[in-house]
Formats: structure tokens, C-alpha cells, sequence
């Protein structure tokens, strides 16, 4: 399913048309080709690499260096879904220079066609900035992973009103700093209809309810092949580990028994080399 290379613009219109948009995680090429032959409309390289991929116990250890690297390999399987980098802790935070820096590093080395901020109101005047710049922006409220620890964990967000006030005055701030999406994380599903409707960009949900604008996931939580836990809000459409677990075992014991490789799965050899050795032999 591959079409017409698809840009910001895009994703914007297809909110006006009430097209659901459809966001999945892919941290290789293999796996993005997967996602973008299968009308996959945003490919994003999350830092929940830090997690699926690289063994951190959160996505705050994750450099600079591991997201373009991670990013570069997925481009190689992306054709036609928009390609979103996740910038990590720290590269955005500390000022407005450093952060449309290191953006546009990740259009410049790894071919992102946009990037993924978390944070609010705080962060606006940086958004702001880097599309200026000319670098388009995807920010990403409610639960919020690389400061998770400052939310008290990983909890729903915007239960009470003074935090709902809150999220609805940072998605409009943000739309209004020039994001083109926004993620929505971790919040109930009538504040995010009623951001949804309150901001002329998407919002891209995940635990946040039906009426946003698309959903995301991370891929392997999807495919259940991350087995470490399983989020509430996640419904796995495979079950995967188990079988990938029987197929290593089987080639284990294959391996282990002299089964593998057998005659169908071992090369010929031509006549003529069989005489040689015959001779060599003698």
C-alpha cells in the first residue's frame, strides 16, 4: 500500500476530513517497511527504543546519538508514512538554540520529516521557534514519560479540573506555537474530545479515549512482544512472544539433535568437486 509521500499537511487535513489517523513505533527498516506498506500514516521512531530496544528501565537514558541512529535505520523503510523522531531528554529543554540544533539534526542526518516534543506551556516558545526555523513539531501532553517521575508515575492526567484547565490551555498554547499534532497521553476520554475540539490540529491519543483524532501505539506492545508489562490501555492484536520463543526453541533442539540443516536445507556439491576430493582423498 504504497502512495504519494505524505507531509504535514496531510496529517492536518485529515482531521478536517474526519480520516482517523493511524500511528505506529519502529526503532529498524524492516519493521518500518512493515508499518508503511500497511497504511501506517505516521511512522514514529520513539524513544521508547530506551525501553523495547535497548534494555533502560525508562526512556531518559536515552542520547541524541541513539535516536538518529535508530532514526536513519527507519528511513530506509519508509517511503510513504510521515516519519517522526522522538527528541530525547535534554535536547530541547535547556534552550531554544540547543533544541532547533538538535531538531534539525534529525531532518538533516536521520530524513525525519518532523519531530516529537514532550511537554506544555513551558514548551511553547521553543515549538514556536523551531518552526520558525522551519523544523514542524508534534507535541505530546497528559502523561508524559521522560518526566514522568515528576507526575508521580505513570498515571492518568487531567482528572481533576484544575489539571484539566491546564491541559486544555497547553494543547491550544501549543497549536497556537505552530505544532502541526498533538499526542495525547494517559487522559480521560472527555477532556480529550473536548481538547479535540477545541484546536483546528490533530491529536493522536493513546490511553486517551475514541474522539481524538488517530491513536498510536508502540508497535511491540501491539504485537505482544514486549512482555516486561502490558499498559491498560493497550489491546494486543498478536500475541507473538510465545511464538517466537517456540520457533527458537524448536531450532534450538533441531540444532542441538544434528536435525538442522538436513538435505533440503544444505547445498549439492557438483560432480566435478566430488572427484576432486575423491582424488585428494587418495
Amino acid at each position: 500500500m504504497i502512495g504519494k509521500k505524505l507531509t504535514v499537511r496531510d496529517i492536518i487535513d485529515m482531521k478536517n476530513a474526519a480520516d482517523k489517523i493511524v500511528v505506529l513505533t519502529a526503532y529498524d527498516a524492516s519493521f518500518a517497511r512493515f508499518l508503511d506498506r500497511n497504511g501506517v500514516e505516521i511512522v514514529l521512531v520513539g524513544d521508547s527504543l530506551g525501553m523495547v530496544a535497548l534494555g533502560y528501565e525508562s526512556t531518559v537514558p536515552v542520547t541524541m546519538e541513539e535516536m538518529l541512529h535508530h532514526s536513519r535505520a527507519v528511513k530506509h523503510g519508509v517511503e510513504r508514512a510521515l516519519l517522526v523522531g522522538d527528541m530525547p531528554f535534554l535536547s530541547y529543554q535547556v534552550d531554544k538554540r540547543e533544541a532547533i540544533s538538535n531538531g534539525g539534526r534529525f531532518l538533516k542526518e536521520a530524513g525525519c520529516d518532523a519531530v516529537k516534543l514532550e511537554g506544555g506551556l513551558e514548551i511553547c516558545e521553543t515549538v514556536a521557534a523551531m518552526v520558525r526555523a522551519g523544523i514542524p513539531v508534534m507535541g505530546h501532553i497528559g502523561l508524559t514519560p521522560q518526566t514522568a517521575g515528576a507526575l508521580g508515575g505513570y498515571k492518568v492526567q487531567g482528572r481533576d479540573a484544575q489539571s484539566a484547565r491546564r491541559l486544555l490551555a497547553e494543547a491550544k498554547g501549543l497549536a497556537e506555537a505552530g505544532a502541526f499534532a498533538i499526542v495525547l497521553e494517559c487522559i480521560p476520554d472527555k477532556l480529550a474530545a473536548a481538547i479535540t475540539a477545541s484546536i483546528a490540529i490533530p491529536t493522536i491519543g493513546i490511553g486517551a479515549g475514541a474522539q481524538c483524532d488517530g491513536q498510536v501505539l508502540v508497535s511491540h506492545d501491539l504485537l505482544g512482544m514486549f512482555e516486561k508489562f502490558v499498559p491498560s490501555f493497550v489491546k494486543r492484536y498478536a500475541d507473538l512472544a510465545p511464538q517466537i520463543a517456540g520457533a527458537i526453541t524448536a531450532f534450538r533442539d533441531e540444532v542441538k539433535a544434528g536435525v538442522y540443516p538436513d538435505a533440503e536445507h544444505s547445498f549439492v556439491m557438483q560432480g566435478e568437486v566430488e572427484d576432486l576430493l575423491r582424488q585428494d582423498k587418495g
